[in-house]
């Protein structure tokens, strides 16, 4: 499948920005539209960080392994998702790019290894699905940028 890739920019510096993405348990503010009932654990920031969640998308619920498997200050950061009994595998993966004016591009891509069949014959759904979600929580990270900042 092909992945799915959204982007928004955002006033604050990427470093302010790398900070707040990279306590995983910080996703669950802007992300609990489609993520929810976060239950974290390892370290709170970087690789090794993890998190069991709930899904729920398109009026359907799964639970979901994400674990912080990369990270580099302050430009990337890469968690895997396991979901569907395994049987799904795939990187959602955060990159910070600096505005030339100031402020930050925030791109996050999400990309499978393995899908089952059901997923990858309703691909262009899905895909359409997550794009949607996943855009919902740009802006809502933007917003929780900006209410920190204030």
């Amino acid at each position: 499948m092909r992945p799915v890739i959204v982007h928004i920019e955002v006033p604050q510096p990427r470093e302010e920005v790398y900070d707040v993405l990279d306590v995983l348990a910080a996703h669950e503010e802007f992300t609990n539209h489609m993520l929810r009932n976060w239950d974290c654990s390892g370290p709170a920031r970087g690789v090794g960080a993890t998190a069991r969640v709930t899904a729920v998308v398109a009026g359907g619920s799964e639970s979901i392994d994400i674990e912080v498997v990369a990270a580099q200050r302050p430009l990337r950061i890469t968690e895997r998702n396991t979901g569907a009994g395994g049987r799904r595998v795939a990187h959602g993966t955060y990159l910070l790019n600096e505005l030339p004016g100031g402020g930050t591009r925030i791109f996050f891509k999400y990309s499978w290894q393995t899908a089952p069949l059901s997923e990858r014959l309703a691909a262009p759904l899905i895909r359409w699905l997550l794009r949607r979600a996943n855009q919902k929580a740009l802006r809502r990270l933007a917003g929780l940028l900006d209410n920190s900042t204030q």
